[in-house]
């Protein structure tokens, strides 16, 4: 059971970057924007990000690093914190997971989780 104080909440919409991939050269590029929602009681700010990136062929890069697009941000509770960012693939489809790093006010920290969401060039998946 979570603890009603420390509930955030992610959700993801991602798009293909057709003009800035190479399909010739195995290069998919795709962004995505990213919503955070501090459901919980206690305002907290996200420290850090980790990302696990796994692309069609089952490879997998991890990246991890402070902060979201070179900011940390403080999110009241019922507040939101949306950004967008992008990532460049070796495949067609893959797929992203992962957790933020967050603190609460009331020093605690605590990990909200990025659930996986896919990452498809239209008309890739069959």
């Amino acid at each position: 059971m979570s603890d009603p104080r420390y509930q955030i909440d992610v959700s993801v919409t991602t798009r293909y970057l057709a003009a800035q991939s190479q399909p010739e050269q195995n290069r998919y590029a795709f962004s995505y924007t990213v919503t955070i929602v501090n459901n919980g009681e206690l305002p907290a700010q996200l420290l850090s990000r980790h990302w696990i990136i796994t692309d069609g062929d089952g490879r997998v890069q991890e990246v991890r690093g402070a902060g979201v697009i070179g900011q940390q941000p403080h999110i009241d509770p019922g507040a939101s914190h949306t950004y967008s960012s992008g990532t460049v693939m070796a495949t067609q489809v893959g797929t992203m997971q992962g957790s933020y790093q967050m603190l609460a006010e009331d020093g605690k920290r605590f990990d909200a989780t990025i659930a996986p969401f896919r990452l498809a060039v239209p008309g890739a998946l069959h």
